[in-house]
């Protein structure tokens, strides 16, 4: 088979969308070549049987103007038309160059992609498959649903529009990436870590409101946050996550520990004891299963997780029962059933395998 893929970014170092360059490097073992349209690319390393071309974010970010208008939050709508139609352009452009090098086309998460090139590649028979974990459902995406052949999603609550197309596959997580430590020096203080990209939807400020409780029962702990905010309704939120954590004196509890490299992230989880994700997706989230893979326990809000995971791993978004979920795990030993749960489930050699079938019958 030979698959075209349609992604945000190519990035081994990039802390939201690193873990996208193992995708490609899985796919280009289960198939014969793999052409890669990205809208930026970055750092990566694949097989000799992969193309990478790029709409060219990477050379608009880089872009003077760009910059100052970024920096200031000036909204020039003209300048914005024009680098989107410089993007349609070099889009259609590769489609159509690279017509003969796939058979087959996998748009992952951006469903307006496929509303694009969809009739086109209808026309050239090329089979279309939109993978795709998000409980929003817009205008974008029901054209999509009409265009694709196959919905590839996570769980049968990640993909919310009804449709015959739609194949439930499960995460891919690399299990080998994610190792259980041997050994862990062991400290006194709990270390609880949760990951991901700062916004209101995380609800982090929830977890610090669980800090000061922890704080007042006199609890030893530190919580490590890592991520950044991508919108400005995330750097708005960041701020204030900052004072809060000044205002309730925990400054000594809880560490902001930035963005890390999805490179580094294994390491970052084999430092904890207890992940924590308070998120409102809905769907199942990708770092909570490379946590359980990375032999951590978790404490979950994400209704997505409640047919697949235990009570006691399960809380809800109240700052004095998920303080108390947190002190009863910390007196429990390891789960070993965690991490089984994500091998068997959601191994990203799994994941591909199925996929590349599915295009294939």
């Amino acid at each position: 088979m030979k698959l075209l893929i349609i992604t945000q970014k190519i990035d081994i170092n990039d802390d939201n969308l690193g873990f996208f360059h193992c995708w490609v490097e899985e796919f280009a073992k289960q198939c014969e070549s793999v052409v890669v349209v990205c809208l930026q690319k970055g750092d990566y390393d694949l097989p000799g049987n992969v193309k990478v071309l790029s709409l060219g974010k990477e050379q608009e970010i880089q872009n003077s103007k760009f910059q100052i208008l970024n920096k200031f939050k000036i909204q020039n709508s003209k300048f914005k038309i024009l680098i989107k139609i410089k993007y349609i352009y070099r889009f259609y452009k590769y489609i159509w160059r690279e017509r003969k090098n796939y058979d087959s086309v996998f748009v992952h998460m951006n469903p307006e992609y496929v509303v694009l090139g969809g009739l086109f590649w209808r026309l050239t028979r090329k089979k279309i498959g939109l993978w795709y974990t998000h409980k929003s459902v817009d205008l974008k995406l029901r054209l999509a649903e009409k265009l694709a052949d196959i919905i590839f999603t996570a769980s049968a609550r990640s993909f919310r529009l009804p449709s015959n197309k739609v194949k439930i596959m499960g995460h891919g997580i690399d299990i080998e990436k994610f190792q259980i430590p041997n050994s862990k020096f062991q400290i006194p203080k709990f270390i609880i870590i949760t990951a991901g990209r700062v916004a209101p939807v995380k609800n982090l400020h929830i977890l610090i409101e669980a800090a000061g409780v922890l704080k007042n029962k006199n609890f030893d702990f530190t919580i490590k946050i890592a991520g950044a905010p991508t919108l400005a309704s995330g750097k708005d939120y960041f701020e204030k996550l900052k004072n809060s954590v000044k205002e309730k004196g925990l400054e000594d509890k809880i560490i902001f520990a930035g963005p890390i490299l999805y490179k580094n992230i294994p390491k970052f989880y084999a430092d904890g004891d207890l992940f924590v994700n308070l998120s409102n997706t809905g769907s199942i989230d990708k770092a909570v299963l490379e946590a359980m893979a990375s032999g951590l326990l978790v404490l979950t809000s994400n209704e997505a997780f409640r047919d697949i995971l235990p009570e006691k791993y399960l809380t809800e978004k109240a700052p004095e029962q998920i303080a108390e979920k947190i002190i009863a795990l910390s007196k429990s030993g390891k789960d070993e059933s965690l991490r089984k749960y994500v091998s068997e489930n959601h191994s990203l050699e799994n994941l591909i395998g199925k996929i590349v079938q599915i295009y294939k019958n």
